[in-house]
């Protein structure tokens, strides 16, 4: 079995089935030796995903909850694209979207949750830079976004 796959084994993390993308983009796309792996949203089965504002109806812990469902999503559409998630070399940039009400500014609490499962599964490898975006709406309503750039062992 890969490393990355003992990993997450040893944390009780279970990849779904990669989501087909349901527009006009590719999940991911490699070019050279880095991969970019498309927004994904946290869904909580096949049509359900963690909705709402963040600061108004959705609570920070809610938002952390759907963060970590977006990485395990990306990671999910990462190997299914490369076939083995130990062909990741490093975490370069991981871009968070939180759907945020009037005066929440607590964006980078939300992608913590993503950053720190990164460095769970992949140690030093999931250290990256980072953005925390707070945006007016995200598709299919979701509370949280989160798309990585990561480059590729040679």
């Amino acid at each position: 079995m890969p490393a990355i796959d003992e990993r997450l084994a040893e944390l009780g993390i279970k990849l779904p089935v990669a989501k087909k993308p349901a527009f006009e983009y590719v999940a991911v796309a490699v070019h050279g030796d880095l991969a970019y792996v498309s927004g994904q949203l946290p869904w909580l089965d096949a049509e359900r995903v963690i909705e709402g504002k963040v600061g108004d109806g959705c609570s920070l812990e809610k938002a952390q909850e759907a963060a970590r469902l977006c990485t395990i999503y990306a990671l999910s559409a990462l190997k299914a694209q490369l076939g083995n998630l130990d062909a990741v070399e490093q975490v370069l940039k991981v871009t968070g979207f939180v759907a945020s009400a009037p005066g929440f500014n607590a964006q980078p609490k939300v992608i913590d949750a993503a950053s720190k499962l990164l460095g769970e599964i992949f140690g030093n490898k999931g250290r990256h830079a980072r953005s925390a975006v707070g945006v007016a709406e995200l598709p299919r309503g979701a509370a949280v976004e989160i798309e990585f750039i990561v480059a590729l062992r040679h």
